[in-house]
């Protein structure tokens, strides 16, 4: 079941991210989902390293810095992306 909601979770940060970002983005949904997965995790550790993982309630904290992360992420992500597909429409 970790899985299925790391998958949902991920699907969801991905999304926030992209409707947050300005502009459209151009990489597909499955890896926004990933991206997503991976900002959660590293929003996580951020959140642990700064001591606000675990707190009384809602971790408003921790869901921001997993925001964060996804957004960092797809941003990233999304210029990788439009590089390797502008090189392979090159070639």
């Amino acid at each position: 079941m970790g899985w299925l909601w790391a998958i949902i979770v991920g699907f969801v940060l991905g999304l926030l991210a992209k409707a947050i970002i300005p502009g459209k983005q151009h990489i597909p949904l499955w890896l926004t989902t990933i991206l997503g997965m991976l900002g959660a995790v590293g929003g996580n550790a951020i959140a642990r390293w700064a001591g606000v993982d675990a707190t009384a309630g809602i971790d408003w904290w921790r869901h921001v810095f997993q925001l964060a992360a996804a957004i960092a992420l797809v941003v990233l992500g999304d210029r990788a992306y439009t590089a390797v597909q502008s090189r392979r429409r090159r070639a």
